[in-house]
C-alpha cells in the first residue's frame, strides 16, 4: 500500500479548510439560532464546544462511510486499519482527538513568541498551526502522521 506524498496530503489539507469553512458556517449560524446569541464573545465556550463536535462529527462520518472526505476523494486518499477495512468508530473519534495536540501546542508557542517579542503581529504564524502536524512525518519510516501511527491507522493512495 502506497503512502499519499506529503503534497498530496497538504493539498487535501488546504482543501478542507474551503469545506470546514461552510461546516463552522452552518454549526455556527445553528449554535447563534437556538441560543439567541448576538455575540461571538457571547457562549463563547459553549460555542467552541459546539464547533469541535462539529468538526469531529463531520469527520467521523466521512471516514467512517468511506473512509474519505471529498478532499480526500479528489486527492485519492483512504483511511485504513492495519488490515486493510475501515477503522471502527471509536478508532475514527481517536483519531480525531489526537490529531488537535500538536496543532495545539504550536499555537501556543506562537503566542509565546508574540509575547516574548513584543510583536502582536506574530500572532498572524497561527494559520501554519495545522501543518505542524506534517514534523512527524519526516521522522517516521511510512511517513505517517503521528495519530496514525498511534492508533495503527494509516492513509494510502487509492
Amino acid at each position: 500500500m502506497n503512502t499519499p506524498s506529503r503534497w498530496r496530503r497538504f493539498s487535501s489539507m488546504m482543501y478542507e479548510g474551503v469545506l470546514l469553512f461552510a461546516v463552522v458556517f452552518l454549526a455556527s449560524y445553528l449554535f447563534d439560532t437556538l441560543t439567541q446569541s448576538r455575540s461571538g464573545l457571547m457562549f463563547r465556550h459553549e460555542r467552541q464546544v459546539a464547533l469541535f463536535l462539529a468538526i469531529g462529527i463531520y469527520f467521523v462520518l466521512s471516514w467512517k462511510y468511506k473512509g474519505q472526505t471529498l478532499p480526500m476523494k479528489t486527492w485519492n486518499i483512504r483511511l485504513i486499519d492495519k488490515n486493510g477495512l475501515p477503522p471502527t468508530v471509536g478508532r475514527l473519534i481517536l483519531r480525531y482527538v489526537l490529531a488537535w495536540p500538536i496543532p495545539l501546542i504550536a499555537i501556543l508557542l506562537i503566542q509565546g513568541l508574540s509575547r516574548i517579542t513584543g510583536y502582536p503581529s506574530t500572532d498572524l504564524l497561527i494559520v501554519f498551526a495545522p501543518f505542524t502536524l506534517f514534523i512527524w512525518t519526516w521522522f517516521d519510516p511510512d511517513r505517517q502522521f503521528l495519530h496514525d501511527r498511534i492508533l495503527g491507522t494509516r492513509l494510502i493512495s487509492v
